[in-house]
Parts: structure tokens; sequence; C-alpha cells
């Protein structure tokens, strides 16, 4: 099991500082968000504060939770991404799903799709941008949404053969969880709820991820070898309580916890780097 924190709340040097000492003390990856306008808090940009992040770490992996790619365009995406994987030295990793209707970034702009179903689209049609931008080479794309023709991102990523993308997957929903097999992990979430799933729902979840990357590979499609279940949520504050929870995931199939505060009232920044610094339940 590898653990991950999210810096939820604090100054733009707040979460830099956040990113440095999860570090040190022992975290295997550091993740932001990605919003526009979601209530009066402080909200960066996360390709921003991630290129920050990159420079003053070293071995903490980077991303956000998530990266709606709806409501981004494919190609910048690539590029910014492409940056961050540089100047991490192939650290950063992309968790990637639909978002939420209430940001202000979709609900309050003209122009953005609207509907689960578009969102849905736009973002199957990004990853499928993403993973061409990938190669290098010149590559053209003709979708519903996007109209790409002989377009180039170079240089390579460091990650061969390409950034990892990490889907969110609505447990119990047959396409949500489909699209998150053929890349190389899962976001776990519960469809229309805040709460984690509890341990048998994750088994479940992976039992049915891996059934059907072995159905996609007996048909020929190219899914990569190793694939993580990501599972996010609040430990319990008890040391004990929190290794026995993480443990039982573990069993499940959950390859990562990220630990995930969006409680304003509770996740000062000084909580946050406070529970930072007490390091992962291992």
């Amino acid at each position: 099991m590898r653990f991950g924190f999210v810096g939820s709340y604090g100054t733009v040097h707040e979460v830099v500082r956040m990113a440095q000492e999860a570090e040190a003390h022992g975290w295997d990856g550091f993740f932001t968000w990605d919003g526009i306008s979601i209530g009066p808090v402080d909200t960066w940009d996360p390709w921003t504060l991630l290129g920050a992040v990159a420079t003053r770490t070293s071995t903490i992996r980077l991303g956000a939770m998530i990266f709606p790619l709806a409501r981004r365009r494919p190609w910048k995406v690539a590029r910014e991404a492409l940056t961050v994987d540089h100047l991490s030295g192939g650290r950063l990793v992309l968790p990637v799903g639909l978002g939420v209707s209430l940001d202000g970034g979709f609900g309050k702009v003209n122009g953005e799709a609207q509907t689960n179903r578009e969102r849905a689209e736009r973002l199957d049609e990004a990853l499928a941008i993403l993973e061409h931008a990938a190669t290098g080479e010149p590559f053209s794309h003709h979708g519903t949404h996007y109209q790409v023709e002989d377009l180039v991102i170079a240089p390579r990523p460091v990650q061969q053969p390409r950034i990892p993308v990490w889907p969110v997957a609505a447990v119990g929903y047959p396409r949500s969880m489909g699209r998150a097999a053929r890349w190389d992990g899962a976001v776990l979430q519960l469809s229309g709820t805040e709460d984690e799933p509890a341990a048998a729902e994750v088994a479940r979840a992976a039992a049915w991820l891996r059934h059907r990357r072995d159905e996609l590979r007996a048909q020929g499609e190219a899914v990569p070898g190793t694939f993580d279940v990501v599972q996010h949520g609040v430990l319990p504050t008890d040391p004990g309580a929190a290794r026995a929870h993480v443990a039982e995931l573990e069993e499940a199939g959950a390859t990562w916890w990220v630990e995930s505060r969006w409680d304003a009232a509770t996740a000062t920044p000084e909580a946050l780097l406070a529970a930072i610094r007490q390091g992962p339940p291992r």
C-alpha cells in the first residue's frame, strides 16, 4: 500500500510547504485539486502549483484529485503534463474524471459541457488525444468534440509509454469502471455520495477490474501491465485504527490510500500540516 495526501486548503506557499513536508515524512504521493470556482476558498491553478512542487521535491509522486478534462483543452493538458513530467523527473500521475457540477467553471460560464454524458464523451476523447500526444510524433484525431490534424507535442514524456492515467471509477457502473480498466489505475468513487467504498465494495470492484482487463487482453487490446486501485477518504485519528483500516483495504485489493480532507472547518492548513508530519499509517 502506498500513501498520498491532498493539500486541500491553504495559501499557495502553504501548499508547497505541505508537499515538502509530505516527502520528508514518508508519504508516497502529494496531490492538489483542479477547480475554478468552488465556494469561498483559496483556489490555485494545479499546473502552476505542481510545477512549483516539482522543483521543491525529488521523490514523491505528484498529481491532482482530480483533473476534470471535460473543461480543459486536451492538447494544452498534454503540454502542461509533459512540462511537469520533465520538471519532476517522471513523477506525475493523472487522476481524471468528469468534474463536479457545483464548480463555477462548468455551470457559470457559457460553452462548457453541462451534462455527464457530454463530459464523459469529452473525457474519452481527451484521453485518446493524450495517448497520441505522448508519442512525440504527428497525430490526428477526428471525434465528436475535438478535431486535430497533424499535431506534434514534443518532446516525449520522461515516463514511457506515457504518463500514468487514473480515471475515476464509479463503483457498480460498468461504463465508468470499464473506462478505468483500460488505463493505469482506478480512483474508486461511490456515485452520488462523498462516502468511501467499504472494503467489501473495494474487493468487488478490484475483482471486476481484473476480470475486465483480462477480457480486453483476450480481445487484443494493449492493456498496461500494472494497475493501481486508489482509495481516498479520511482515516481514523487513532493510529491503530488507521493501520487496521488500510490493512483491510489492502487485503481487498487497494494499492493506494490518498488522505483527502475536504471539511474546511477542520482541514485548516495547520491541521493538514500536523497530519502530514504524523506520517502515513504503515
